[in-house]
């Protein structure tokens, strides 16, 4: 895994997750394997196997947000500038063909959230946007086609 670029906030919010991961759900699983075990014949035992699944993929998702954090990089938000868009950067687009305005902030991929308006950077619309001023045109190769995006205005 290469670096991660993130806000402090996403850190912490990673750092958070991995904790309630590792001292809540992980000791809940324990015992739920426990109990399943003391209920006898561990062959046709459902819960027993559908506890020791849950145990599996939590470790799998324990381990790669420990992967996540150690290789995560915190940007400083105070250095980050509006001249071009930049990872960090709220950026108003106007899609050229049908006009539609848009705003998302480009972020790191573990904090893009699309309903949040949090764009990951390796997204293909935010790859062609990264660089480009306010004015310029962006085209954008998508699953769908070919887009053309107008900068409006960058923001933090």
């Amino acid at each position: 895994m290469g670096v991660i670029y993130m806000t402090a906030e996403g850190y912490k919010k990673m750092v958070d997750e991995l904790n309630e991961l590792e001292r809540i759900q992980r000791p809940a699983i324990s015992k739920s394997i426990a109990e399943a075990r003391d209920k006898g014949d561990l062959s046709e035992n459902a819960e027993y196997d559908a506890a020791k699944d849950a145990q599996g993929m939590l470790e799998m998702k324990i381990a790669l947000l420990k992967d996540t954090v150690a290789s995560a990089r915190m940007i400083d938000e105070s250095k980050i500038n509006t001249n071009e868009v930049q990872i960090l950067t709220r950026v108003k687009i106007k899609n050229t063909q049908t006009n539609q305005i848009m705003t998302y902030m480009i972020v790191s991929e573990s904090e893009a959230n699309l309903k949040e308006g949090k764009l990951s950077v390796t997204t293909p619309i935010a790859k062609g946007l990264l660089g480009k001023k306010v004015g310029e045109k962006a085209i954008v190769n998508v699953p769908s086609g070919v887009m053309e995006f107008e900068v409006i205005e960058i923001s933090l």
